[in-house]
């Protein structure tokens, strides 16, 4: 799916950020796409943009509303509705990361119909994928992936594209989830894609490219989490990538949502080699992205250096310290 910015984003009357996560990663990474923010009363998320009104946003150039919330079951509530419904009949497209579709209400089908307007649930798409074959493919590709899930496996590809981008490498940002998906413009969310079609839905989102071209896949889970592994083994052989960096959290004990202990950054290091060579035998870790946020600088600093000495590999937190090092250790194997 092509999703048209322009982007006015809806948080509804979510009760904090955490709610709006969709939304404020969109305006992390895409402001430029963002021509404000429609809250309803009682919300208490802001993305920092301009508050303004539906029709408002139609007349400043807003292509799009994105639904920028998400909450428990990821079912649409009754009462926001109304906003998608003027959202249409003001011709704007309507887009949604919630496990609902769009269509499946009466009222929000009927204004897009008479508008003929789009709906996006990326969450869902209406790609038919061929199964995996493991064909190599031309041009160059990265993989994020993680000790566990939500370690910042998707703002490491994003901020790889940014430092990439600006030495002068072709490289686009790949994304497999729906916030990826809103911050790109297209994609697949690869956790709704039927089990079969995982590693074709990826061969089909990263296809054949120019000899020096990266595509920065986003991953998705880990090879060690019980509930995530099969889409994230999915994923590894689809991407068929070149080049992977590890993504860990360092204050975590057990995987999120479960009870299994972290693994070791070794750990998913030699099972990434070991599963990921099915499709590209010269598969190879550049290093490692490290999610500090939980310390201080000092702390930061001194653990990225303790990660990159005990693996010889470059270790960084890319918010806080950027992604110059890993991009150097693709350098030095891959000039651009």
């Amino acid at each position: 799916m092509q999703i048209a910015h322009p982007y006015l984003i809806f948080l509804g009357d979510v009760p904090d950020a955490l709610a709006a996560k969709t939304g404020l990663g969109i305006v992390d990474w895409r402001r430029d796409w963002c021509i404000g923010q429609h809250r309803l009363p009682g919300c208490r998320a802001d993305a920092k943009l301009p508050d303004v009104g539906i029709r408002e946003a139609a007349r400043l150039g807003a292509k799009t509303m994105v639904v920028g919330a998400v909450n428990a079951g990821g079912v649409l509530p009754a009462h926001w509705v109304g906003s998608i419904v003027e959202a249409l009949d003001a011709g704007l497209d309507v887009a949604s990361g919630l496990h609902m579709r769009l269509g499946d209400v009466e009222e929000i089908k009927a204004a897009a119909d008479r508008n003929g307007r789009r709906l996006f649930d990326v969450r869902h798409t209406t790609e038919r994928f061929a199964t995996g074959k493991g064909t190599k493919r031309t041009g160059l590709r990265l993989l994020t992936v993680g000790t566990d899930c939500s370690v910042g496996k998707k703002y490491t590809a994003l901020a790889l594209e940014k430092e990439m981008r600006g030495r002068g490498y072709d490289a686009d940002f790949r994304a497999t989830g729906q916030t990826g998906v809103f911050i790109s413009g297209r994609g697949v969310a690869i956790d709704a894609v039927v089990a079969d079609f995982i590693s074709g839905a990826v061969e089909w989102l990263s296809p054949d490219a120019a000899p020096n071209h990266w595509d920065l896949i986003e991953g998705q889970g880990s090879l060690f989490h019980p509930s995530f592994a099969g889409v994230s083994l999915g994923l590894l052989h689809g991407a068929q990538p070149d080049a992977f960096v590890v993504c860990h959290e360092p204050t975590r004990t057990a995987m999120r949502g479960v009870r299994h202990p972290l693994p070791s950054i070794r750990e998913v290091i030699d099972l990434t080699v070991a599963c990921g060579r099915l499709t590209n035998p010269a598969i190879r870790c550049v290093g490692f992205a490290v999610n500090t946020e939980a310390l201080d600088d000092r702390a930061a600093r001194s653990l990225v250096d303790e990660i990159a000495t005990a693996h010889g590999l470059p270790a960084t937190d890319p918010i806080r310290f950027g992604t110059a090092p890993l991009v150097d250790e693709i350098a030095r194997i891959w000039p651009a």
